[in-house]
């Protein structure tokens, strides 16, 4: 053991830091967080956080880190100094916080280190200026993570007996919620205005074509027929040509918000991959820390930065500059993210994380460098019949400046063919379009993203967890429909004849969009209703600004945690006297025509569902589940009614088998028997018998692919699996050795597998111990 120890919290990162050190030096990780405060109460009843004393917090250690905190223990005795070198930021500090107390170090003499990249020069530099913990970083985690953990510990159990699908509630996470769920409903009742615009197409003398849009626009087909008359007799006369100079300037390097929303945009990445990929490049040394709010870049790396431009491009796309941060309490980190070295191009063999590094690298480079310079060029075209002007616009790229490095083609360049003003110019064909004003947009993750920014909710190392979160507990999902069909009206002047057209086009489409489920709807009303403060946007922007005080040293924490949680306790206390059938929200669509009965649509234990008839009635009602796309809120009669509709009984099959087809919660399938086969993709309301028959053939050549062989008595089984063949009881899963043949295995084999099959992992919960910390 080298006389010095440095511990930081990734395996990856380790190995890169050792890489630096020399022989005196051992670099051993944490593998992340080693205790947190647990979710339960203990058998002892003591709550983990005592809000009667003064917020008093009882950490445990995770049971999964245990051997590896034994090694850190040893470690730390054989060592004459320990280095604590965990991320920069506030999860960071509480980190190397929870190492000094649970390994028994001086928090206030041992050594800490922080770099923004894992260079040598940044490691080195860093081991020269050491300092020690940073509680108010420390407090400022703490109290993020207690007041999250009293929201979740009171609030949760009251969506989850009050809300029926509610699940949990969360300072941050709920909020989010109603951001999507605002949107919906601002989509659903936005009414679209009606407009038709006119472009036209020209033959220029040359036989080159020019294309151009008339500047107005008209509401009416009758506004529109009238004006594509006009055009009939009219002579087209290019009356001017306007060249304005223009620029277009890069954008600041990335922070991590911009990042996301970026990778989102142009590589399709989710928040999730985006941070995923970017934390095994910083691991790797390649490029600076991906959590930060900052804009700034070092003297080093803009010098660096700046040589390698001038090198590779010439002086004159070199321009330094310096961008200020925006972000209200920046703090997480002291510099934007770039690469730790602009000249390596190639730094991962992941296509993921190659991708995400070009995009970083090339941005960063960017930054440096000089604005793009362009010619825009407007052409008028009068019309001899009206008042109303056509204009052709083009673009050309004089200076490609910062784009160079976006490997910026001339055929991006939108080039007008060679014109004079006086040109009379040949009408081919005039169309005028109907449009349809588009609805707010819904929230793509990447968009998402930039309003929680906007609004101060989360920090950068929270966006991606906010999301995942969200989608987890099945308040938000990401869409998958392509689109409904609409009309909409072309009409065509050729030829002096003026043709109308119908055209079928797609409209509402929210595939990879976030949309609000019927339960994340109905949960977001109830915390509306009872919980305001939680689903404030100001209020949980406040919050995110008191934690920037308390680690600036300017707020004292408990202090903070009691400014929420009384008026937060006393919510609390006051819906106990909220119903269940209060929080349902049941709506009446309308009534059964055959029956007469009331038809409700409402949100039950195992998701939405329509009722057909009173629950307190002497005849039982009859309930039906409702299918991805409807919801409670806005589900018709006529769409209701369908819904009963199901099961269908398509008959039997050869063997004399019932075949029903109904939906459940994972979408549409056929029971044939007592075997259920999927049918997605197939409209349960109209497939065929012969379908089913045929899906159900299908599943049972896939079921004997599967199946290897099996000893019924014992309800063993030897399957073809995602991960190959295995062996299984129905609770226990063996992977079968690589020199066993599955065809031939014994049951004794196979009971001795499963035996000695490796326990399941546990889901991250902690479990109390008879000791624990405070502070």
């Amino acid at each position: 053991m080298g006389k010095n120890l440095v511990i930081v919290e990734s395996p990856a990162k380790a190995k890169t830091i050792a890489k630096f050190l020399g022989k005196d030096f051992t670099v051993l990780s944490s593998v992340g967080h080693i205790r947190d405060i647990p979710t339960k109460k203990g058998k002892d009843g003591i709550p983990p956080v005592d809000v009667n004393n003064n917020f008093a917090t009882i950490y445990e250690v995770d049971p999964e880190k245990k051997k590896i905190i034994a090694e850190l223990k040893k470690a730390v005795k054989t060592a004459d100094e320990t280095w604590l070198a965990t991320d920069e930021d506030r999860e960071g500090e509480a980190i190397a916080w929870h190492l000094a107390e649970v390994l028994k170090l001086d928090a206030k003499t041992t050594k800490r280190i922080v770099f923004h990249e894992i260079t040598k020069p940044a490691i080195e530099a860093a081991l020269e200026h050491p300092r020690t913990i940073d509680l108010n970083l420390v407090n400022a985690q703490q109290a993020r993570r207690i007041l999250d953990r009293l929201v979740g510990f009171e609030l949760s159990p009251v969506v989850q007996r009050k809300v029926p699908g509610g699940r949990s509630a969360g300072r941050v996470q709920s909020p989010a919620v109603r951001l999507i769920v605002e949107r919906e409903r601002d989509i659903e009742g936005f009414t679209p205005e009606i407009s038709f615009k006119i472009t036209a197409q020209f033959a220029l003398k040359d036989e080159g074509m020019l294309h151009a849009e008339l500047k107005q626009r008209f509401k009416t087909e009758e506004e529109a027929t009238a004006f594509l008359e006009k055009l009939k007799p009219a002579i087209f006369t290019i009356s001017d040509i306007t060249q304005t100079p223009g620029t277009r300037n890069p954008a600041a390097p990335f922070t991590t918000s911009t990042l996301q929303q970026e990778a989102a945009g142009r590589l399709g990445f989710s928040v999730k991959a985006t941070m995923t990929a970017a934390q095994k490049l910083y691991q790797a040394g390649k490029i600076t820390y991906m959590r930060t709010d900052s804009f700034n870049l070092s003297p080093i790396a803009l010098k660096a930065m700046g040589d390698y431009i001038k090198g590779n491009f010439g002086d004159k796309y070199y321009q330094s500059r310096v961008f200020k941060t925006k972000a209200a309490g920046a703090q997480e980190a002291h510099e934007a993210i770039r690469p730790t070295d602009a000249t390596i191009e190639q730094a991962s063999s992941d296509s993921y994380e190659q991708r995400l590094y070009e995009l970083i690298r090339k941005r960063a480079l960017a930054s440096q460098m000089a604005p793009a310079k362009m010619e825009r060029t407007t052409a008028t075209i009068t019309i001899s019949t009206a008042t109303e002007v056509f204009e052709a616009k083009g673009e050309v790229i004089v200076f490609d400046g910062f784009l160079k490095v976006y490997d910026y083609s001339k055929k991006e360049d939108s080039i007008l063919p060679p014109i004079e003003s006086g040109d009379v110019l040949n009408l081919q064909q005039a169309l005028a379009a109907q449009l349809f004003s588009r609805p707010p947009a819904r929230y793509s993750e990447g968009s998402l993203v930039k309003k929680l920014e906007e609004l101060g909710i989360g920090r950068p190392s929270t966006y991606a967890t906010i999301i995942s979160t969200i989608q987890d507990r099945g308040y938000v999902q990401k869409g998958e429909g392509e689109g409904q069909e609409r009309e909409a009206i072309q009409l065509i002047l050729k030829e002096n004849e003026i043709t109308r057209n119908v055209v079928k086009e797609k409209t509402g489409a929210d595939k990879g969009k976030l949309v609000p489920t019927a339960s994340g709807m109905i949960v977001n009303d109830f915390l509306g209703e009872h919980f305001t403060q939680v689903v404030d946007y100001d209020f949980t922007a406040e919050a995110e600004e008191k934690f920037d005080h308390i680690a600036e040293g300017k707020k004292e924490w408990q202090a903070m945690l009691h400014d929420f949680y009384t008026p937060f306790h006393k919510l609390i206390e006051a819906s106990a006297g909220i119903t269940r059938a209060e929080a349902a929200q049941a709506r009446e669509v309308g009534n059964d025509p055959k029956s007469g009965k009331p038809i409700f649509a409402r949100l039950g234990r195992f998701g939405p569902m329509v009722q057909l008839g009173e629950t307190e009635s002497e005849e039982k009602p009859q309930f039906a589940s409702i299918p991805n796309g409807l919801r409670p809120d806005t589900i018709t009669l006529e769409q209701a009614l369908k819904l009963f509709e199901l099961p269908r009984n398509l008959g039997k099959n050869d063997a004399g088998e019932e075949i029903l087809v109904t939906t459940g919660r994972f979408g549409p399938y056929a029971k044939v028997g007592t075997k259920n086969i999927t049918i997605k993709g197939h409209d349960p309301y109209t497939v065929s018998r012969e379908t089913v028959l045929e899906l159900a053939a299908e599943a049972a050549k896939a079921e004997v692919a599967r199946h290897i062989q099996e000893f019924p008595k014992e309800k063993i089984q030897v399957l073809n699996g995602r991960y190959g063949p295995y062996v299984t009881d129905g609770k226990t899963n063996a992977k079968i050795p690589k020199d066993k043949d599955p065809a031939k295995l014994t049951l004794e084999e196979c009971q001795e597998l499963i035996k000695n099959a490796p326990a399941k992992k546990g889901k991250g919960r902690f479990t109390r111990k008879k000791t624990a910390s405070k502070k």
